[in-house]
């Protein structure tokens, strides 16, 4: 062989090898899946905080099963956190099905005050946009993440003194 291919088919074999492992992850690549809150249920507080029980409704728009180990969730209102929890709940997400996820959430009572003051000073509010993202933890390293945003309708007068 002459010498100056000796260098190329090292750097070839590499390049050609990185190209064969990338095609599998591009196949494979997951849809997003889609979570909703199906329920909201009071559950003992303490102090300054609120506690509820969120019943996330997860659906797997995939053709393999989702088995979690864990769970968390984050609440933004005004881009802010308002509320977060998390639970060390197992379970799993059938194929091309759903399954509903309980999340114990925390309210703070001070992040609900400056919630309300932020509403209340200045422009009137008629829609809050807020943004909800967690992830289902499917092994030490890796993990199903979500997020969905909306807008939730505040009804007149409440935020006026």
């Amino acid at each position: 062989m002459p010498s100056h291919l000796l260098g190329f088919f090292p750097t070839a074999a590499a390049v050609i090898g990185t190209a064969l492992l990338a095609i599998p992850g591009c196949a494979t690549m997951p849809d997003p899946v889609d979570v909703t809150v199906a329920g909201i249920e009071p559950l003992q507080s303490e102090g300054m905080e609120i506690r509820m029980l969120v019943k996330l409704r997860v659906q797997n728009p995939n053709n393999s099963e989702i088995a979690y180990s864990g769970a968390s969730v984050k609440l933004e209102v005004l881009d802010k956190t308002f509320a977060s929890g998390v639970s060390d709940t197992r379970g799993t997400v059938p194929r091309y099905g759903e399954a509903v996820v309980e999340v114990p959430v925390t309210i703070s009572v001070y992040r609900m005050v400056r919630q309300v003051m932020g509403m209340a000073g200045g422009t009137p509010i008629d829609k809050v946009h807020y943004v909800m993202s967690g992830k289902l933890q499917t092994g030490a390293f890796s993990a199903v993440r979500f997020s969905t945003r909306g807008e939730l309708e505040i009804p007149k007068g409440a935020t006026s003194p």
